[in-house]
């Protein structure tokens, strides 16, 4: 991977397209949005094209939150939800991240993959996932937590060790706030070891993600799923989720995608790559219930919500003009 030391070359003030990593999102809280807002509607028949069946309708009736048409649906509604705030909010950004899977929004975003490319890789990606897991790491789970103090983690850590059991940390959110994957029959203790030191457990996600001993996986996608794409150079330089590091050749960002699978996500240390360079203001682009939302990046930029709730929210300026037109006819 390639990556640059800032010099703040961007400017003072830059603004970064950020695609959030995916959480639940039902049809009920996006599939209007996807039939109605003209962005949304153009990567559904991008996507229908691709898939060969329909994406909204698939959606629609699939079962569980990460489906593979809801993956893709996730895709799609965060891609059109970034087009959305360019062209009503004026958002021009100028760096890109994507923790997670915001990585594949984040590919097609700058110009790496092509649209179709990242539907297509998306889709795979989450058949082969989804038959990986299930014959290997089925006790593996990702449980999240907040409020958790160092000291406190690193004693349950070391109980962890002592009984030979493995975890590994999976992500790092924001203060006392991460995720943690483990067996599943250690899930019931570690919550209540969580509480005798003040933190709260707030869920589990199945299948685990972002652990070292996924290299299986991480060498099946590269060699079922990324042996036939090109990613070019893109466009806009990408901050890694992982170390915060600028991303700026098509090889780079190939290799950014395979180790998200072995290496854990970093937020705070993307933080620190944004505002090294330069960045003031993020726009959160898609559903987002988390990365918008954290302390870490409420406290350093401007957050600007973008997501099909907004998108789908009459813009108070819009009903402003339309009310003076309407009084200025009637007036006439």
């Amino acid at each position: 991977m390639k990556s640059t030391a800032n010099d703040g070359t961007a400017g003072p003030d830059a603004t970064a397209m950020v695609f959030p990593g995916m959480g639940p999102s039902p049809f009920s809280d996006v599939g209007r949005f996807m039939v109605v807002n003209p962005e949304a509607r153009e990567l559904v028949a991008i996507a229908d094209d691709v898939l060969g069946y329909s994406l909204v309708d698939t959606f629609r009736e699939a079962e569980g939150d990460y489906s593979e048409a809801a993956q893709v649906a996730f895709l799609v509604n965060c891609l059109a939800s970034a087009r959305w705030a360019e062209r009503e909010l004026g958002i021009v950004p100028s760096v890109v991240t994507g923790p997670s899977f915001g990585e594949k929004a984040a590919l097609a975003y700058c110009g790496a993959l092509t649209v179709a490319e990242a539907i297509r890789m998306t889709a795979e990606l989450a058949r082969c996932m989804d038959d990986y897991f299930r014959h290997a790491h089925q006790d593996i789970v990702t449980l999240s937590f907040v409020r958790a103090p160092e000291e406190g983690l690193t004693a349950i850590f070391a109980d962890l060790d002592a009984a030979g059991e493995w975890h590994d940390i999976s992500c790092y959110i924001d203060d006392g706030f991460y995720m943690v994957s483990l067996g599943e029959h250690r899930v019931d203790w570690f919550r209540s070891r969580l509480r005798d030191v003040g933190a709260l457990s707030l869920y589990t996600m199945r299948p685990p993600m972002h652990c070292a001993a996924f290299a299986p996986l991480r060498d099946r996608v590269e060699r079922e799923v990324l042996s036939d794409l090109d990613f070019a150079d893109p466009r806009l330089p990408v901050v890694a989720d992982q170390d915060g590091a600028l991303v700026e050749t098509g090889a780079g960002l190939r290799a950014m995608l395979l180790d998200s699978f072995t290496r854990p996500l970093n937020w705070p240390d993307v933080i620190d790559g944004l505002r090294s360079f330069g960045t003031r203001r993020v726009c959160v682009a898609g559903p987002d219930n988390l990365f918008g939302r954290v302390g870490r990046t409420t406290e350093a930029f401007e957050v600007v919500p973008a997501n099909p709730r907004a998108a789908m929210t009459p813009r108070r300026t819009n009903t402003r003009r339309t009310h003076e037109r309407r009084t200025r006819v009637g007036a006439a």
